[in-house]
């Protein structure tokens, strides 16, 4: 089973040479720590940052650089700070290759539900909505089951949609899967972890086609 940084550097996997990746709040801002170096990739954040680099050691944060999350980082040689219209233009425009989200529920058609829990004071969609509206590539970091050992890969979701068909491929603490038309497509399994305990924990269609490798990572 992976923690939170296994599963950030799982994901770092799928980044490629010459990217451009936007990274959301939460376990997606672990990425960029764990991207090969013989690649070139831009880190984009909606805040107005491009060139973002892995996050700062104790003791050498600047407050004045931060990313979405409000958490301090650091950036690499030629990094551009910018405003929001500028951001969101490149969000909308389509010039991100890979958005990486943090989620509450998905579900097996790829909708997304990572904004609100009704009840619970929240400040807004911020940047999710023009992120899961404009690209083509996305993946989400999440945990398979909530607190309540409840799965997160459902059926139909059961919390405010943030998107409607849009994810592309999901890496849990427990498995790698990839969003078809027939349901999530079961890849990998996380070290440790059977194939049997990805199906009981996953509420929504689950694909297994001949053996599952465990990932590498």
């Amino acid at each position: 089973m992976l923690d939170k940084t296994g599963i950030a550097k799982r994901i770092a996997k799928e980044v490629q040479d010459s990217y451009y990746v936007n990274l959301g709040i939460g376990i997606p801002t672990l990425v960029a720590n764990y991207v090969r170096d013989d690649i070139e990739v831009e880190f984009q954040s909606e805040n107005g940052v491009l060139g973002m680099g892995p996050f700062p050691f104790d003791g050498e944060e600047d407050a004045d650089i931060i990313n979405a999350g409000k958490q301090t980082i650091t950036t690499l040689p030629g990094a551009s700070f910018f405003d929001s219209a500028m951001s969101f233009s490149m969000i909308r425009g389509q010039h991100v290759h890979l958005t990486i989200l943090g989620a509450m529920e998905v579900a097996e058609n790829g909708d997304i539900a990572n904004w609100k829990i009704p009840g619970k004071m929240v400040k807004g969609m911020g940047g999710a909505m023009d992120l899961v509206a404009s690209a083509e590539n996305i993946i989400v970091a999440m945990m398979h089951t909530n607190r309540a050992g409840a799965s997160k890969l459902l059926k139909k979701c059961s919390l405010p949609l943030t998107g409607v068909g849009c994810v592309k491929k999901i890496v849990t603490n427990l498995a790698v899967l990839e969003v078809t038309e027939k349901g999530f497509k079961l890849l990998e399994r996380a070290p440790g972890v059977t194939v049997e305990e990805i199906k009981q924990a996953t509420e929504g269609t689950l694909i297994v086609e001949g053996d599952i490798p465990e990932m590498n990572i």
